[in-house]
């Protein structure tokens, strides 16, 4: 019997997370490893919150597993202080080689190693998204973690591309809830105005409350992931979160099988998703265009 410990960097009920864990479990079966047989797994929901991602992996380490996987940067964090030799292979990192966690992406070199959300040059892409479904579009507030790498890359990606959009940007830390309510109350009495919601774990933390914010002051708002637009958001473009956890399995099971995480290359996205939420359009009085609409993996009426 092998163990693989699992820490998740969402709450147990999550949706999105619970698929992405069931997808890891069903390609693990595919690989020839049978759940409660040949493997256990022993998985803790921390939540995005370090002081439980800290009791978690001081959990797990205990229960002496073969490999973890780790969804987060705080996870794959906490899993770090307490093991430099069990390996980690991660499924939803934003900057693995920034975040300290490998030396490089092409030759990891220690015991961490995975796959990553995106690259910088694709935080571009949410504004760009936003000036199409909102034309006159003249500013925007961008949610981001100030202090966070991955958070001043994705601010300037998409200060890049608001220069020949003509779109002015007013970044907003998101580790301060109330700052975010109170800056977009006062920017939503501009007129042409959006909001782009760069992901993050404090992002994920306010994420509810960011998107009735959006709701209530009527802020046309882009996010990373589609979970954001099945509870309410107006449109998201993002990774397959699902499928790194199924491409996670395989470094997994070549780990068990005798592989090193140092040689495995970090890994870049494959599959990207476009949703779009016409409901909330329609509240916005936002008419989508068919060009759009017709490029969307999912429309929800």
């Amino acid at each position: 019997m092998r163990r693989i410990g699992v820490l998740m960097n969402t709450t147990s009920d999550d949706r999105e997370g619970q698929a992405g864990l069931a997808a890891f479990s069903q390609a693990l079966q595919k690989l020839g490893w049978t759940v409660g047989r040949q493997v256990q797994i022993d998985t803790r929901w921390g939540e995005n919150n370090e002081d439980l991602d800290r009791r978690y992996a001081a959990e797990l380490i205990a229960l002496r597993p073969d490999v973890f996987l780790a969804s987060g940067s705080l996870s794959v964090a906490a899993l770090k202080r307490v093991t430099g030799t069990v390996p980690v292979v991660f499924a939803t990192v934003a900057d693995p080689e920034g975040g300290g966690f490998v030396e490089s992406l092409s030759r990891p070199g220690g015991n961490v190693t995975g796959f990553m959300l995106y690259e910088y040059s694709f935080s571009g892409k949410w504004l760009e998204l936003l000036k199409e479904i909102v034309p006159n579009l003249a500013r925007a507030a961008v949610l981001r973690d100030s202090v966070n790498r991955s958070g001043i890359g994705q601010f300037a990606a998409i200060q890049s591309a608001a220069r020949p959009l003509g779109v002015e940007l007013r970044p907003v830390d998101t580790r301060d809830n109330n700052e975010i309510e109170r800056t977009l109350a006062a920017f939503a009495r501009s007129p042409n105005v959006g909001l782009v919601v760069t992901p993050s774990a404090t992002v994920a933390v306010y994420r509810h409350a960011i998107i009735t914010l959006a709701a209530r002051y009527k802020l046309p708002a882009v996010y990373g992931f589609r979970r954001n637009v099945t509870d309410g958001g107006l449109i998201s473009y993002g990774p397959d979160r699902v499928d790194l956890f199924r491409r996670a399995a395989e470094y997994v099971d070549r780990i068990l099988k005798g592989e090193k995480p140092s040689d495995m290359p970090v890994q870049a996205p494959t599959k990207f998703e476009l949703v779009i939420n016409l409901k909330t359009a329609r509240a916005l009085g936002l008419t989508v265009p068919p060009a759009l609409l017709a490029r969307a993996d999912e429309v929800i009426e």
